[in-house]
């Protein structure tokens, strides 16, 4: 599928320049491929932490080997605070320093699994979806909490799952990813279908309920932020 060249990042000067953005960028997001077969390939997490004293931000990247979920290579990168906390906003906050990260891995990352939503935010453009058309990757949201969405439990069993909607839409999906734990919430982000990003994170997932690259980009975020 041929697809239109990525647009560079942009800083907006306030919110309602943030939330136009994100309105210009949401038509570019691709929803129609099914994205990598799971256990094949690299997949990569992202995650970033914050040290608010200091103004400073933190982001991790960690590439594992998707058949093993062995650690292939990792790289971080701190940068400063350019935007202020707006709730649906908080992607302009850390995708610099995201994207400085990756840029520092020497594999490419295959696809990526982002701590947060895509298609599960109020303007349907999330951290996941302007990760993946900034970069044009195949890019997973996942979520502890519902955001502002609803949902039915899930059953109890692993592999378990509802959809996660905004009134009569389905924006992702509450998935179980272990027996008798909280469910993770699954959002589609760009160039990925939500039957496959929910089974990546269930083979991510063998053993807590975060996937691996969630625990690991979360882990190297929080030494490197001690670090320094």
């Amino acid at each position: 599928m041929t697809t239109s060249p990525t647009p560079a990042h942009e800083t907006p000067a306030d919110e309602a320049e943030g939330r136009a953005i994100q309105d210009r960028l949401r038509d570019r997001v691709i929803l129609d491929e099914p994205g990598p077969e799971p256990g094949t390939g690299l997949v990569t997490g992202v995650d970033v932490a914050y040290d608010d004293e200091k103004d400073v931000v933190v982001a991790a990247a960690v590439v594992l080997d998707a058949a093993t979920l062995e650690t292939v290579d990792e790289a971080t990168a701190v940068g400063r605070v350019t935007f202020p906390y707006v709730p649906g906003l908080l992607a302009f906050r850390e995708i610099p320093t995201v994207l400085e990260a990756l840029d520092g891995l020497s594999e490419g990352p295959g696809l990526v699994v982002c701590d947060g939503y895509g298609l599960a935010h109020p303007r349907r453009f999330g951290l996941a979806s302007h990760l993946g058309v900034l970069t044009g990757l195949p890019v997973i949201g996942v979520g502890k909490n519902p955001f502002t969405f609803t949902y039915e439990a899930p059953g109890p069993r692993r592999g378990d799952s509802s959809p996660l909607v905004d009134g009569e839409e389905v924006v992702g999906r509450a998935l179980r990813t272990q027996e008798n734990t909280n469910p993770v919430f699954v959002s589609v982000g760009h160039r990925v279908s939500l039957d496959n990003a929910c089974a990546h994170i269930l083979r991510l997932s063998g053993r807590y309920r975060q996937p691996e690259t969630t625990r690991r980009a979360d882990a190297l975020c929080r030494r490197t932020l001690k670090e320094i």
